[in-house]
Order: C-alpha cells, then structure tokens, then sequence
C-alpha cells in the first residue's frame, strides 16, 4: 500500500496533514484528561464528608462499646450512641455516593470530549486517507504496463474536468478511441498527475 505521493508538494500536503490530525487527536485527548481531572476535584468534598463520617463513626461505636458494659444501664446508655453511629456512617455513605455521582460525570465527560474529534477524524479523514492509497497503489501497480495504461487514460476522460481534458488537445478523445500512444500517455500522466504520482518512465 502506498502512504505518500511521488510529486513532492502533494507528499509534503499529506504529510503535514497527517500530522496535524496526529497532534489534533493527541490534543483532545488531553484535553479529555484535563477535564476529567478538573470534574474529579468536585468529589473531594465527598471524600472528606466519607473519611469524617467513617471516623465518627467508628469512635462513637467504640465509645458506645465501652458504655455498654456499665452494670444495669449499659443498654440503655448504648442507644443514642449506636444512633449517632448510624447517623455519621448515612453521611459516610452520602459522600461514598457524592463521589461516584462525580467520578461518572468527570468520565462522561472526558469520554464525550474526546469521541468527537475522534469520530471526524475516524469517520471523515481516515476513508479520504485509506480511498487514496487505495487509489493509488492501484495506479501504481497498473502505470507501467499497456493495459493500465489504457484503464489510466479512461479514467481521465471519464473523472477530469473538461478544461483539463481539453489542454491535452481537442481531439484527445478521439486520438485514445483511434489508439493513439501519445494520446493515451498523456491522459494516464493526468489521471497520475491528480494523484500525486509521477507517469510512466519511457521504455
């Protein structure tokens, strides 16, 4: 498969091109990661209100552990505590989810950031990219025998403009129906010319 043209403007073209949309894609991927670290920032709340919560929790346990074993009135001393206990760890659990709600959004919106430009470069740029070399090494494969010579030539008659098609002479059409060389040489160099790439060499 052939990457870049023969002609060195086109080369150069789809060269700097292919490394804009290299540096494009690398851009929004790290823009992506910017924003995803910017969004998980909004969690730290959460993670403090959990490490509190969890905290309090825990020692109100242990403080209602020692209580409880008071004589007669443990039981009823351990209530409020246990109480207060389950009322750290909903705040506990209210950052847990605090976090996970601002985790999903700093990756959706990581993920949405990045798709985009990913999806242009995937569904618009890469086929045009892939159609060339495809075009291409087909053309290239074909150019130095007789026959893809002829396929070359009508192909220019059939795809170029009119105004180019007329520079080769007014009767070009007429002098590849009759099997004129010159006349076929000359539009395979067109159709070559248009994909970058270099004619025929003379045998």
């Amino acid at each position: 498969m052939k990457m870049y043209a023969d002609r060195l403007p086109t080369a150069v073209r789809q060269l700097l091109t292919d490394l804009l949309v290299v540096f494009w894609v690398y851009a929004w991927i790290r823009a992506g990661i910017w924003i995803n670290d910017m969004v998980q920032k909004l969690g730290v709340p959460g993670q403090k209100l959990q490490q509190a919560g969890t905290g309090i929790a825990g020692n109100l346990s242990d403080i209602g552990g020692k209580v409880g074993r008071v004589p007669l009135v443990g039981d009823d001393l351990t209530a409020p505590f246990n109480r207060a206990a389950d009322a750290a760890n909903s705040l506990a659990e209210a950052g847990r989810q605090q976090q996970e709600v601002v985790g999903n959004l700093a990756l959706a919106m990581a993920l949405l950031i990045i798709a985009v430009p990913l999806a242009l470069v995937l569904f618009l740029w890469l086929p045009l990219r892939l159609r060339w070399m495809r075009r291409a090494a087909v053309a290239v494969k074909v150019r130095d025998e007789p026959a893809g010579q002829d396929l070359l030539a009508l192909r220019a008659l059939a795809g170029r403009p009119l105004n180019e098609l007329v520079k080769l002479g007014p009767d070009i059409a007429q002098s590849w129906r009759n099997g004129d060389a010159a006349a076929v040489r000359a539009l395979a160099a067109l159709e070559l010319r248009d994909l970058g790439l270099k004619p025929a060499q003379p045998r």
